[in-house]
């Protein structure tokens, strides 16, 4: 199968939605597929035998500079024409993304879209919420010009019905358990995260700072619980690292910048607890490399992350709205020994549950099932027919449609 896959983010950016865009280009290259991405910043030309085509982008100053937004050109149509996709991936349609879903709409090519992030939910934390109405039925229209939608938890197929984006559906969770795994645990990581003090108590943040991510939170827990000999490691950078700096100057705290590869595992295996106060997480892919590597979560319960935390087995979960739930349960995991270290066992099982080629399978069927939809209904609507034949630049259809395809559309097709 041919893919056209249009992201709003890509490396050297790292986040969860990074991950888990290369995770999956990977295992489709694996599974025999073919890709183009389309991919704004500063991108390699070429990642897991896809090709990358480097989109012109602007950053998103002042709100976040570290985000680039990507700008439509012709040559970008010109080349998925050249490519003739069987179908076209939409992730996190919103400026690049979203131009791809009306090209490709003004093409005739079958969509996919997948939603990853509640924009509107983070228009309200980087201060944009005047926007968020227009924003929010913005986000619907893109969305439901694709034949399928697909969300990474159930609770965020839930938020994304609420909006009134239609044909959701679920993108399971998946989980790298071979480059996150306890034996990544390193003393010297540990002397790093703990500023020297490697035998006092270790929690870890990992990922994105900005002010959706609610890490303010964090600041009254370790002002607690630091005169009890914990410390807390803040690893990754964003808009908001430079002020949370200045405000946890004075606490058991390391900022460490970003970290990647073996580091970053070995970050992850030589915490005690992951601290995870995010309430806009349509996952939580941290919490899951956490768990992989055998460190239980204490978690917001809220967006997704119900779905990537299993309360009571690899990780605690406290109401987002009360500091003291969020003490409780940190205290419980970092100063009973014996259940933290249960805990964390059951988080590496849980993690070996999930596989990126289980939950990729699982995406080339969803493919397949956006083909099918589109092209039935291209053959059975006269006025979408009507709508192409006026304002569309259709493509050919391709003769080398996926198996999967039911032999009365591939008759159509033929007719």
């Amino acid at each position: 199968m041919r893919i056209a896959l249009f992201t709003e983010v890509f490396l050297p950016k790292i986040d969860g939605v990074v991950t888990r865009v290369l995770r999956t280009l990977e295992q489709l290259e694996a599974l025999g597929h073919e890709v183009l991405v389309f991919a704004p910043g500063d991108p390699p030309t070429n990642y897991a035998g896809a090709r990358v085509i480097r989109v012109n982008s602007v950053p998103l100053k002042p709100w976040y500079p570290e985000l680039k937004i990507g700008l439509p050109t012709p040559n970008i149509a010109k080349l998925v024409e050249e490519f003739a996709p069987h179908v076209v991936h939409l992730v996190n349609p919103v400026a690049l993304a979203a131009y791809g879903a009306l090209s490709a709409a003004r093409r005739d090519l079958p969509m996919l879209a997948s939603f990853h992030t509640d924009t509107p939910q983070y228009a309200d934390a980087l201060g944009l919420a005047p926007i968020r109405r227009g924003g929010t039925a913005y986000l619907r229209e893109i969305h439901n010009l694709a034949e399928v939608n697909l969300c990474t938890s159930p609770q965020m197929v839930e938020r994304a019905e609420e909006i009134g984006i239609k044909r959701v559906g679920l993108w399971p969770k998946a989980i790298d358990t071979v480059t996150y795994r306890p034996d990544k645990r390193s003393d010297a990581m540990r002397e790093l995260l703990t500023d020297g003090h490697p035998d006092e108590k270790l929690m870890i943040y990992v990922g994105r700072m900005s002010k959706e991510k609610n890490l303010r939170v964090l600041l009254p827990q370790i002002r607690t619980l630091q005169s009890r000999g914990v410390r807390l490691a803040m690893v990754g950078s964003g808009p908001d690292r430079d002020d949370l700096e200045r405000e946890f100057a004075g606490t058991n705290t390391v900022f460490t910048g970003y970290m990647s590869g073996d580091a970053l595992a070995s970050a992850f295996a030589s915490a005690d607890v992951f601290a995870f106060p995010s309430t806009t997480e349509t996952l939580g892919l941290v919490a899951l490399e956490s768990m992989a590597s055998q460190v239980p979560v204490v978690a917001a319960r809220a967006g997704g992350i119900p779905f990537a935390v299993t309360e009571g087995r690899s990780g605690l979960l406290f109401d987002p709205d009360s500091d003291a739930e969020f003490t409780a349960a940190l205290e419980k995991l970092l100063f009973d020994d014996e259940l933290r270290l249960s805990m964390g066992a059951e988080a590496r099982v849980e993690a070996e549950e999930s596989s990126w080629r289980a939950a990729t399978e699982t995406l080339v069927h969803h493919y397949e099932e956006a083909i099918d939809r589109h092209w039935a209904r291209a053959h059975s609507l006269s006025s979408y027919s009507l709508k192409m034949r006026l304002f569309g630049k259709p493509m050919p259809r391709p003769k080398d449609l996926p198996p999967r395809l039911t032999d009365g559309v591939r008759g159509n097709l033929e007719n």
